[in-house]
């Protein structure tokens, strides 16, 4: 059996806290002389001394130090359990993932996380990212309770959706590009002039459903990145051409960094869609769910991801 308890330690943290027995005491609300009876029964058991005694103060020695560094980490863990199970047996949940299209900067939740520990329901929030199909592959394979995803939803059901916004997009280029200079046709590009020209693209995030590709051409040369965010660097850069989200490249428009070029077909709107799948869900999932049942984009998006 172990000789040293939670109990012990939460002993052996006030004694150390409040600098003696007595102190202590009033802390735990014991009497002093137990507390020492207490102190001197572990440091028989373990068979080493946790503290020096100076008269009424105590200090750790070595030994109880090293105790305490550990044992403080086992206190809060402890105490997290038991808020956990209290509160699951009110339906509160043990945990609640959240995996979110990788365009949306994990940051622009943060009110809503604010307000989410501000509960103190012992559930702990998980979030991730993916991109384009990856974000409802997530959801498909039971790696996320909800989601924040682009595009329609993969085939077979299964899920429920609501609208939370949508994003337009413009065809942009770095002002040195070929297609921004003067001396190009006066007229919307065409695909052939597209063609002519290395696109950018984000790989799509899906591991076993059929990736999506949107606004590439059959035959394009491209580079493939990871996120909107590589993308826009790469425009910028001059390194190629494609659409971006027009509410993340504000700043980029208007330090003329990029250039929006005017396209014979463009890309359409985008809707973006929190989704979850069918069941009875806890009292933390519903609370993200109403929260986050709300016109969100392209409000939460900062104005420039660089």
């Amino acid at each position: 059996m172990l000789k040293l308890t939670l109990e012990a330690i939460e002993l052996v943290d006030a004694i150390a806290r409040y600098g003696s027995f007595a102190g202590a005491s009033e802390h735990l609300h014991k009497v002093p002389s137990t507390i020492s009876y207490s102190v001197s029964k572990l440091e028989d058991q373990l068979g080493l001394a946790l503290f020096v005694r100076n008269g009424p103060r105590v200090t750790l020695t070595a030994a109880g130090q090293e105790m305490l560094k550990e044992g403080r980490w086992l206190l809060v863990s402890a105490r997290q359990l038991e808020s956990r199970m209290r509160q699951i047996a009110t339906g509160f949940e043990s945990e609640v993932r959240l995996v979110h299209d990788s365009l949306i900067p994990t940051s622009a939740f943060n009110q809503d996380i604010c307000a989410f520990e501000d509960l103190n329901c012992g559930t702990r929030l998980r979030i991730g990212c993916e991109a384009m199909t990856g974000t409802w592959e997530a959801l498909r394979d039971g790696r996320a309770d909800l989601i924040v995803a682009a595009g329609e939803g993969p085939a077979g059901g299964g899920y429920k959706a609501v609208a939370v916004g949508t994003l337009a997009f413009v065809f942009c280029v770095a002002p040195t590009h070929p297609l921004a200079r003067p001396g190009r046709p006066d007229r919307p590009l065409r695909r052939s002039d597209l063609l002519e020209h290395t696109a950018v693209v984000v790989g799509d995030g899906a591991r076993s459903l059929t990736d999506r590709t949107v606004g590439l051409l059959s035959g394009q040369r491209r580079i493939t990145v990871p996120s909107m965010q590589a993308k826009i660097a790469c425009q910028v850069a001059g390194l190629g051409h494609g659409f971006v989200p027009k509410a993340c490249v504000q700043a980029e428009l208007e330090e003329g960094v990029l250039v929006e070029v005017a396209v014979e077909e463009p890309r359409a709107e985008e809707t973006f869609w929190l989704a979850w799948k069918s069941g009875t869900p806890g009292e933390a999932f519903k609370w993200w769910c109403q929260r986050l049942s709300r016109p969100l984009l392209p409000g939460i998006l900062p104005r420039s991801l660089r």
